[in-house]
């Protein structure tokens, strides 16, 4: 059958549009922090995108909300988010899901005093300045431990900034005390005392964590994708656990965690111990995806409306965590 002139045109154009909406399926955009994560090994190798076939487009983020608010807007899929902000996303009912627990912050994030601010203890930080990133697992823990020990948040004056900003201000002597994270954490500390850590106030019923969020519809219909990624994931932290001695400051695994985080390779191996790395089986049940980090982002959520953040809190956080895509990498 011959096709005529306006038959033929409509036929290009379907083909154009089938093509441009394929080449759209093909590309993601991942939102990453500096996390020290064995993940960034596969980052840097380029083994997500032979494996997919997909561009992905690799995008910096200074903290979990800036990740969050891409997301909200469109221009991030997939992207790397404290317990904090992803439940900020998801009290504000925005189409994400918790699918992957990067990593149990345990001691890589702490409140450490700058020498010479006269800060000893929690109760020192009364009329000092504190600076954490708002919305942050940081920031919830920060708030968590003044109220265990009996300080009025008010009497403190609680700064919101960024790490690279923490950073500089802690140079200058602006700042008498910080709640962060690694490599801006390891940095101040030659100049600093460790007050408390993620891993003993998460101990104390305030537990933390950073994780990869997607956009629920865009995972759903790129769903070989997600497991693909998934897999890659299990893959890498597995291999580290198994010999962590293979992240040194020479070796290509350190290199490429120190690339992506920012971090100096001679601090690699022993920042990435302060973090515990959940197995697959540990992802899916129910200490994680499973029921567990439901009920955190339920806890964090009360956190949130205490600060204002958020007027109304979910009655179930259940549909903004899943263990499908897990499952699925495991032949489940």
């Amino acid at each position: 059958m011959r096709l005529n002139k306006r038959q033929l045109l409509s036929a290009v154009a379907l083909s154009v549009l089938s093509s441009t909406a394929f080449a759209q399926a093909k590309e993601v955009t991942f939102a990453y922090q500096d996390m020290l994560v064995p993940w960034r090994t596969v980052m840097e190798s380029g083994e997500l995108e032979k494996q997919t076939g997909y561009k992905i487009k690799w995008r910096q983020f200074g903290g979990g909300g800036d990740v969050i608010k891409a997301m909200a807007s469109g221009d991030v899929q997939v992207g790397e988010a404290g317990s904090s902000p992803v439940t900020a996303a998801a009290t504000q009912g925005q189409d994400i899901q918790l699918f992957w627990i990067l990593d149990d912050i345990s001691q890589a994030e702490a409140l450490i005093a700058r020498n010479g601010s006269g800060v000893n203890s929690v109760k020192d930080l009364k009329g000092k300045k504190v600076a954490t990133p708002f919305v942050s697992t940081a920031h919830y823990q920060l708030m968590a431990v003044l109220k265990m020990e009996g300080v009025d948040t008010k009497s403190v004056n609680i700064l919101n900034m960024r790490p690279p900003e923490i950073g500089a201000a802690w140079e200058r002597g602006d700042i008498d005390a910080t709640f962060i994270w690694n490599p801006v954490l390891s940095k101040i500390k030659g100049n600093g005392k460790v007050i408390a850590d993620s891993g003993t106030i998460g101990a104390k019923g305030f537990p933390t964590f950073d994780g990869l969020v997607v956009n629920a519809k865009w995972a759903k219909a790129n769903e070989a994708f997600m497991v693909t990624m998934v897999k890659l994931l299990i893959k890498a932290d597995d291999e580290y656990r198994k010999n962590p001695g293979a992240y040194t400051a020479t070796s290509a695994q350190g290199k490429a965690v120190a690339k992506w985080s920012g971090a100096d390779a001679k601090d690699v191996p022993e920042l990435m111990k302060l973090y515990k790395f959940p197995t697959a089986q540990e992802q899916a049940s129910a200490t994680w995806l499973g029921g567990g980090a439901v009920k955190a982002l339920a806890y964090t959520a009360d956190f949130l409306k205490e600060q204002g953040r958020v007027t109304e809190v979910k009655k179930d956080y259940s549909p903004y965590v899943t263990n499908y895509y897990v499952n699925k990498a495991m032949g489940k």
